[in-house]
């Protein structure tokens, strides 16, 4: 993992959180990425030719490991830790930080934990009975940018992760939006 990679990861566990009817969105593009309901991992294949993913860590951490806020949204039992980099034509484009807990992973078609360099999105939301809930947005400074992160609990077969996406600088969330005026 690199320094840069370690100070994101850093920020992402640091960020503050907000509901998405008190953010100021940049953009109406970035406000469409950060609301996404369905795959980021599909909204992220639109935009290139090769998605793929650099596996950072995929461990079970114990329940002292996570935060309150964590808790809350999941419960207070060891889960998988999965963090990742999607990246669109070989560019690091996000940022993916996933708790799975254990319980969760417990009868599920797919076996979570040796998901690998898969993106998790294309796995979860090829299940029958997927649902998004608690999404929270935020913006955080890094290296003199603002970036945009989005924070949500996904349920697979009523079973909960918590996943958070720290949207990096080459990101296409960040794609210039062409005004009516620029064309031509």
């Amino acid at each position: 993992m690199n320094q840069s990679t370690a100070l994101y990861l850093s920020a992402l566990r640091q960020v503050e959180w907000q509901d998405p009817t008190d953010f100021n969105f940049p953009t109406a593009a970035a406000k469409n990425w950060l609301l996404e309901q369905g795959s980021l991992s599909r909204l992220l294949e639109s935009h290139c030719h090769s998605l793929s993913v650099d596996l950072l860590h995929n461990r079970i951490v114990k329940a002292e490991k996570l935060n309150a806020q964590e808790i809350g949204l999941l419960a207070d039992e060891q889960c998988l830790l999965r963090k990742v980099v999607l990246k669109g034509d070989g560019q690091a484009w996000v940022l993916g930080r996933t708790l799975i807990p254990e319980t969760s992973m417990q009868g599920q078609h797919f076996d979570l934990a040796e998901q690998g360099e898969i993106p998790l999105g294309l796995t979860v939301f090829s299940a029958s009975n997927v649902k998004r809930d608690a999404l929270q947005v935020a913006t955080i400074k890094l290296d003199g940018r603002t970036l945009l992160a989005r924070r949500s609990r996904l349920w697979m077969n009523h079973k909960p992760m918590l996943v958070a996406e720290l949207f990096l600088p080459t990101a296409p969330i960040y794609a210039k939006e062409k005004s009516c005026n620029d064309r031509g």
